[in-house]
């Protein structure tokens, strides 16, 4: 019930940017302007802001022991990817980018701030292990896979390819997910002015988060995503049958309530905004993310809870 009332909200801040968009109250250089502040300052910040409150009862052996459970879980997404463009039946051009939504899901935007909410800083601090491998993945495979066969720029040396993948993988995001397992590890605490302020600022993320989940969505057509069966299947692989199967694999292992929900939630948010960016980047359909983004972001509203009860977590 907390998940679901917590989904309830978030799902009313959604249509209050969906509605904002539509009256033209944002547009297009606003929800850039608001998305940079989630990633590169709320959103880093409420992972940080996580590690300060949490109550001092995890080991650096227990987040070691999250950080393979991260690893298992993109390894089993990246196997099950190879299945779902054979179930759905698409064009050989199209398998790569069905490839990429089924792996990676929008745990920043939505994940994050549903994990504070609904089970604590201890979870978020969970949540914040699993980014690393997601990070690693998108800016190697992910783009990858994206780009295909095309050629390579001529101007790219192979050396520019690695500096540019890693200034890409230090990013706010991740220098955050660092810095909070080093706060945490050396229970640092920082003074109470500072404390105050990182905690105000990373608080403003769940409802930016929506709003800009809810702008996207008013910038789709949602009765075609409704009346495309390839989609519908799509959508209830990724948001269904793929988180029921990956608990069904951590069944045997005895997760304390935190990291099972963080698991719970990492697998079953919908898919993530970053391949409609890399597909705009390398020339690739944007149809088919930007599609599945809009239709699992407003099914998740009622699958995320189902998985939860189903599973009890």
């Amino acid at each position: 019930m907390i998940l679901l009332k917590q989904m309830s909200v978030l799902f009313i801040i959604m249509i209050v940017g969906y509605i904002c968009r539509k009256k033209d109250m944002f547009n297009d250089s606003a929800i850039k302007s608001i998305s940079s502040l989630v990633v590169n300052v709320a959103n880093p910040l409420l992972i940080v802001d996580a590690a300060i409150d949490a109550k001092k009862t995890l080991t650096g052996g227990d987040l070691a022991f999250t950080f393979f459970i991260a690893v298992a879980m993109n390894v089993f997404l990246l196997l099950v990817s190879r299945l779902v463009p054979l179930i759905l039946r698409t064009k050989k051009e199209e398998e790569g980018l069905w490839r990429v939504i089924t792996v990676f899901s929008n745990t920043g935007f939505m994940g994050f701030p549903l994990i504070s909410a609904v089970y604590g800083p201890e979870a978020l601090l969970h949540a914040a292990i699993f980014q690393l491998p997601f990070a690693l993945l998108v800016y190697t495979w992910g783009i990858s896979i994206i780009r295909g066969k095309k050629e390579k720029d001529p101007g790219e040396s192979g050396l520019h390819k690695v500096t540019d993948t890693l200034k890409k993988l230090f990013n706010a995001g991740i220098v955050a997910c660092i810095v909070s397992v080093v706060i945490y590890l050396m229970d640092l605490t920082p003074p109470e002015v500072l404390r105050s302020s990182i905690d105000y600022i990373a608080n403003i993320t769940p409802p930016l988060s929506m709003m800009v989940i809810g702008d996207s969505l008013a910038k789709t057509e949602i009765k075609s995503l409704v009346t495309d069966k390839k989609l519908l299947l799509f959508s209830f692989l990724k948001l269904i049958i793929i988180p029921v199967l990956w608990m069904l694999i951590l069944s045997p292992l005895s997760l304390d309530a935190n990291l099972k929900g963080t698991c719970m939630i990492m697998i079953a948010t919908p898919v993530a905004t970053m391949p409609v960016m890399l597909a705009k980047q390398y020339d690739a359909d944007v149809s088919i993310p930007s599609r599945g983004v809009a239709l699992t972001t407003i099914l998740s509203v009622v699958t995320i809870p189902i998985i939860s009860l189903i599973f009890s977590v």
